[in-house]
């Protein structure tokens, strides 16, 4: 089993920046950063290889709404996942969790939500104009 508890969400304006972090316990092979806003489908943000993945699929990747504006990281001796957010946008507001598998994932799959087992609760992130 998995559990997976993130912090750092809030408001800030355009521009801005933000970090979210996710402490995760129990081994993963994939973990991920996903966002949902009220009836949209919950989208895929950036995702990194945790375990054996990395060697034969490196990464990370980033939906193309994100490239080069958000940094997914993860600090192995704090078994923590970060999400770094700069030039926020006012369509960056949703809720984001942090997601993580057991299975290696293609990098094809790794940004769809059907591939993760375990979910965090979310945090909030608000970007007003």
């Amino acid at each position: 089993q998995v559990q997976l508890v993130e912090s750092g969400g809030g408001s800030v304006q355009a521009g801005g920046s933000l970090r979210l972090s996710c402490a995760a316990s129990g081994y993963t092979n994939i973990m991920g950063w996903f966002r949902q806003t009220p009836g949209k489908e919950r989208e895929g943000v950036a995702t990194i290889y945790t375990g054996a993945g990395r060697t034969l699929y490196g990464g990370p990747y980033y939906a193309d709404s994100v490239k080069g504006r958000f940094t997914i990281s993860q600090d192995n001796a704090k078994n923590t996942l970060y999400l770094q957010m700069n030039s926020l946008k006012p369509e960056d507001t949703a809720m984001y969790y942090c997601a993580a598998g057991k299975e290696i994932k293609v990098p094809t799959l790794l940004l769809y939500p059907s591939s993760y087992n375990y979910w965090g609760q979310g945090t909030q992130v608000t970007v007003s104009s």
